[in-house]
């Protein structure tokens, strides 16, 4: 995929920007506070629905506006049609447009464009809670399963309704049939929505071990472990539901079943699970992260657009030219941020296109090393 247009307006500094990123390797320079990030971020919204900050309303629309709004252009592979997609957000409410129609679920705008972003908060996929490495599977499977009835983004909206039903139940003091009924719904959605999960971790192992090798040799193999949410090898979910009924009645929602699903890296050189140094957790949250787009480019035939805030604090210069000999190699779209050009790709054969933000605005400062 290549962005050849994102046009934002209401967005924190920004009164209203566009941008045409090039094919490759676009930098985003200026300096910090001068909102280089919040472009990545628009372009996070329309892929995920939400910053990678947070939620829209903390702060991401502009004081004074109504509302966010973004505008992205972009060609897929093989294509010759531009793909055009809009969203406007308040923080509360949204509406969006996908390729000249309205789009009724923000679910279905986000699958059209696929965007991996690593920012300086990307190390929480490794050492916070379960949601963000719930959302990393629910992502790959999101866009790389495709069907009907039995593929995966139907069975997640039904039993996202089912746990939605049987929760409120659980508050109300309900029970009997209804909870039967609830029981049944949630199992007959979440075992293969388990299913779905679990293969696709195991085809994303692959991926993982050859990235992590490259980027990070001295942790050793790394082996990704799989956790459902409930005792999947001994019982079934129906019977974990109705095992754990009175539990979750004291607890007034539901304590097992695929929405408390996670997984771990582990790996061959910290056998006992060490904990990972901040600097290691955020390079296996970066292997994560290309392994993910990797599968993605190996199943759709083409890259996502690669995001990576602030690559330059993040990383060491060694670690910088990696990834990026990597990933220029493989031809995907990438746009970095950072106060002035990364250390790593000195020396490279590069021909970045260069964007430089200052005071609430962004023009053109190169194009493959020459002023624009």
């Amino acid at each position: 995929m290549q962005v050849t247009r994102l046009e934002v307006s209401g967005l924190r500094r920004f009164q209203q920007v566009s941008v045409a990123p090039g094919p490759g390797l676009n930098l985003i320079t200026g300096d910090n506070g001068a909102g280089k990030t919040s472009l990545l971020e628009a372009l996070h919204l329309m892929a995920y629905g939400r910053s990678f900050r947070g939620r829209v309303r903390d702060g991401l629309v502009r004081t004074g506006a109504d509302a966010v709004e973004v505008f992205v252009e972009w060609r897929e592979t093989g294509q010759e049609r531009l793909r055009r997609a809009g969203l406007r957000h308040t923080g509360q409410t949204w509406t969006g447009r996908l390729d000249g129609e309205n789009v009724a679920q923000l679910g279905d705008l986000c699958a059209a464009l696929a965007v991996v972003s690593f920012e300086p908060g990307s190390h929480a996929l490794v050492t916070g809670g379960g949601e963000p490495r719930r959302r990393f599977i629910d992502w790959g499977l999101f866009h790389v399963e495709q069907g009907g009835e039995g593929s995966f983004l139907p069975l997640w909206r039904r039993y996202a309704r089912a746990l939605k039903q049987r929760n409120a139940l659980l508050k109300s003091g309900a029970g009997g049939a209804q909870l039967d009924a609830w029981d049944h719904e949630m199992a007959e959605a979440g075992e293969p929505l388990t299913g779905h999960r679990l293969r696709y971790l195991e085809a994303l192992q692959g991926h993982l071990s050859a990235v992590a090798t490259e980027l990070a040799p001295s942790l050793g193999s790394a082996d990704l472990q799989f956790q459902p949410g409930w005792r999947r090898h001994e019982l079934a979910l129906a019977d974990a539901l109705l095992l754990a009924r009175e539990r979750d009645r004291s607890a007034g929602y539901t304590t097992v079943g695929p929405h408390r699903a996670d997984w771990r890296i582990d790996y061959s050189s910290l056998p006992h699970r060490e904990t990972l140094s901040r600097g290691q957790a955020k390079l296996t949250a970066l292997c994560c992260l290309l392994a993910q787009a990797e599968d993605f480019a190996a199943r759709r035939g083409e890259w996502p657009v690669i995001a990576l805030d602030d690559l330059a604090s993040e990383l060491d210069r060694h670690h910088q030219r990696r990834i990026l000999e990597r990933l220029l190699a493989c031809g995907a779209q990438v746009l970095i941020t950072g106060t002035e050009s990364p250390s790593g790709l000195t020396g490279m054969q590069a021909t970045p296109t260069v964007f430089h933000v200052e005071q609430g605005a962004i023009g053109l400062q190169q194009v493959g090393g020459k002023e624009g």
